[in-house]
């Protein structure tokens, strides 16, 4: 076919294979950046159009429009523009950039408090709507249990998806393109034959209804992309439609669903082979390549979701999490790095440095020098990319996967996930000292135990109380997922994304740890130090006495490192012995986002010496401070947790000043490099790098307007410094900024 001309042939051709036809057709490319053009005057004329919107939107507190009237959906809106004329890549959410559109299926409550929140109200025709309608927050609230009610009322389970649409499922946006929409549709109808032959078991009818209501969706994406003159019912004839059909499915994606880390996978690979097809015919030169992609990322830039105060609360920055991964290295030894990964880290250059999309690269230390040093001077140009080890993670998931939300891998297109937020494992520690009551509201949670006595704490009884209630925590965590999970898939399900998978697809798990460094330390407290616990009048724990130096977590000595690498072994154990809805795979993180000040804020005093309410550190980050034998050393005690009980992923986010990691530009991007390499061939998992000193943020929170697109790194994503709140600004600069390796 025309649209297939010169690529070679292979298993793509007779099936759905997206990495096979990648693995035949890409081009790598080992060379440096010399080849990178800068915006042209097209792109400067959108992008300045676009600066514009956003300062207006941070004008009006963060949004800038709603349109109250319509459910947003694939066919809700009129086609939108920013500067129609001047577009190469178009589409938007609503029928004008930055307005917001109410998706309520998740939670009506929640549509109505988040419109409010900004001067809005909810029109009645949604209002009539959903009348009677029940929604994924219903549903769950209908099922949840009185100690599941409880456990999140308290903190000890929090962010959970109960109130809002779930997101890290990635659908696998290229096959738009390859295929074209009727390939695609008639193969899945294919398979609901396939499939209705079977025996109507209850699995057998959810996947068959499943599987028709992602053909109702499919069918109005091509709808959907007629309204703006594209016909992708077949495949894509060149690299700007390749760009075009790829992105009318994740815009798709992100009309229908507002989940959390609506990614858009691993495509730098897939539209290089395009973009060269098109270089070597003579239809664009490199100014026209580079053009379209950074039309892309200003869509990306765009998207934009209705939230309440509540969820901004947990996820600071009002971040989308549009992961975008690159590079790493193929099954077959070759490296997976195109120009079109140049291409999108010069995108930080030509649009300037943001937090969306969220670019991830895909390490390994047999990537190509010159790109190495290359996003090592993005990163410290920029703060606005994050690195994960393709070397552990390929062993896994194979060559081609994708990052959901900050951290996460899966198979793109084969594998989908029921995302779980976090277990306050700080907080279980307290309740087994405090026989499952709540330190702070002294509510009954956990089974009855012992309160321990106001004498000095001994570790091993300290353990064994720990070991009980981190159990009963653990089936009580995937239990209340599994109610969560069964309710999106009845009430909010993500038609579209799905329709991009296999039919059946593998499924993972998503459970995760907060509070993991506290946890680390105050075991460490107890096991080294003399610690006393402190009651209050109610005979309940509320502080501790601390006598003697331990170790601390972050400065590479096995004593306390050893007791963090247990902690994640063992949480993930206990998690595996409960099954999960739909058979899913139980997979774990370390990583608490932004989070971190909100989970601190519901957790009493810990014998670590933190004090109530106080902040976590981020992820698996050391506590604040307390990593003080320098930046290797830190690194080093990360990079002991295994991999293999935390597949979800182990986040840690290190800031290093300038002048620690070199005398000028050509030795700190040198030393970066050498710090990444050391750090990833340890099987460490996740880093995210600034580069910048403490002052920057803090001139940064008092005068916001000399700073407008100061990005950092947080924790698995960036944001935009001046979109956080006072009080996350103040958790992140008295984060540990190194200066000293």
């Amino acid at each position: 076919m025309d649209f297939w001309r010169s690529f070679q042939s292979g298993v793509w051709q007779e099936e759905i294979n997206l990495r096979d036809f990648i693995q035949k057709n890409y081009t790598f490319y080992p060379g440096d950046a010399s080849f990178l053009c800068g915006t042209t005057a097209r792109t400067d004329r959108v992008r300045a159009e676009v600066d514009r919107l956003l300062v207006l939107e941070n004008e009006k507190g963060g949004v800038l429009d709603v349109e109250t009237d319509k459910v947003s959906s694939l066919l809700t809106f009129e086609p939108g523009y920013v500067l129609k004329d001047d577009e190469i890549i178009v589409g938007l959410q609503t029928d004008k950039p930055l307005k917001r559109a109410v998706n309520p299926f998740a939670g009506y409550r929640n549509a109505v408090q988040a419109c409010k929140a900004y001067g809005y109200e909810i029109g009645e025709n949604i209002k009539n709507e959903f009348r009677y309608r029940t929604t994924h927050n219903t549903g769950v609230f209908r099922v949840y249990t009185d100690t599941m009610k409880k456990a999140r009322h308290a903190g000890v389970l929090t962010g959970l998806p109960d109130a809002y649409a779930r997101g890290r499922i990635i659908g696998d946006y290229r096959r738009i393109a390859l295929y074209g929409m009727d390939y695609l549709i008639a193969k899945r109808r294919e398979d609901k034959k396939r499939i209705g032959e079977r025996e109507m078991t209850s699995e057998t009818i959810h996947l068959v209804e499943d599987i028709e209501r992602q053909l109702e969706f499919m069918g109005q994406l091509v709808e959907m992309a007629s309204s703006y003159g594209f016909d992708i019912s077949r495949p894509a004839m060149n690299a700007r439609e390749a760009v075009q059909w790829l992105y009318f499915g994740y815009l798709g994606a992100v009309k229908e669903q507002n989940g959390a880390a609506n990614s858009i996978g691993r495509i730098s690979e897939f539209l290089d082979i395009y973009i060269e097809r098109d270089l070597r015919e003579g239809t664009i030169d490199e100014t026209a390549a580079q053009e379209m992609i950074d039309d892309l990322v200003l869509k990306m830039r765009l998207v934009r979701h209705l939230r309440t105060p509540e969820y901004n609360e947990l996820f600071a920055g009002d971040p989308v999490w549009v992961t975008l991964s690159l590079a790493g290295i193929g099954e077959d030894g070759r490296p997976l790095v195109t120009k079109t990964c140049y291409r999108f880290l010069q995108t930080l250059y030509n649009l300037g440095p943001s937090a969306e999309p969220n670019i991830t690269v895909l390490w390994s230390q047999k990537l190509p020098e010159a790109f190495k040093r290359f996003c090592a001077k993005v990163s410290i140009d920029t703060d606005s990319i994050q690195y994960e080890n393709d070397d552990v993670m390929r062993e896994e998931f194979g060559d081609d996967y994708s990052i959901a939300c900050c951290v996460s891998a899966m198979k793109t297109g084969k594998q989908m996930q029921f995302f779980g937020a976090r277990c306050n494992l700080a907080k279980v520690l307290l309740m087994a000292l405090n026989g499952g009551k709540d330190e702070l509201h002294g509510e009954q949670i956990a089974p009855e135990g012992e309160i321990f006595a106001e004498e000095v704490l001994n570790y091993d009884k300290v353990l064994n109380a720990f070991k009980s209630y981190a159990a009963w925590m653990a089936k009580l965590y995937v239990n209340t997922m599994n109610v969560i999970h069964y309710m999106h898939d009845r009430y909010a399900y993500e038609r579209l994304m799905m329709s991009l998978h296999d039919v059946e697809p593998e499924r993972l798990m998503a459970f995760g740890i907060s509070g993991f460094s506290v946890l680390a330390d105050s075991l460490s407290a107890i096991k080294f130090a003399r610690v006393t616990p402190i009651k209050d009048e109610r005979g309940l724990i509320v502080d501790f006495k601390t006598e003697g130096e331990f170790p601390k977590y972050g400065n590479d000595d096995d004593r306390v490192d050893e007791i963090a690498a247990w902690i994640a072994k063992f949480f993930y154990e206990e998690l595996c012995k409960t099954p999960c809805y739909r058979g899913a795979k139980h997979t774990l993180s370390i990583l608490t986002i932004t989070s971190n000040v909100v989970y601190g804020a519901k957790t009493g005093s810990t014998p670590d010496g933190r004090k109530k309410g106080e902040p976590f550190a981020p992820g698996a980050n050391p506590m604040h401070g307390r990593d003080a034998e320098g930046a290797l050393s830190s690194l080093n005690s990360v990079a002991k947790i295994s991999y293999d009980c935390c597949m979800d992923g182990i986040s840690n986010t290190f800031s290093i000043t300038p002048d620690a990691l070199g005398s000028d530009d050509e030795n700190r991007i040198s030393n970066l490099v050498h710090v990444l390499d050391g750090y990833f061939i340890q099987s460490a998992h996740h880093l995210n790098v600034n580069v910048l000193n403490r002052q920057k943020l803090i001139d940064a929170m008092e005068n916001p307007a000399l700073y407008p697109s100061l990005t950092i790194r947080v924790s698995g994503y960036a944001v935009n410094f001046n979109k956080l709140s006072k009080d996350k600004q103040l958790e992140v600069i008295s984060r540990t900024f190194h200066e000293k390796m």
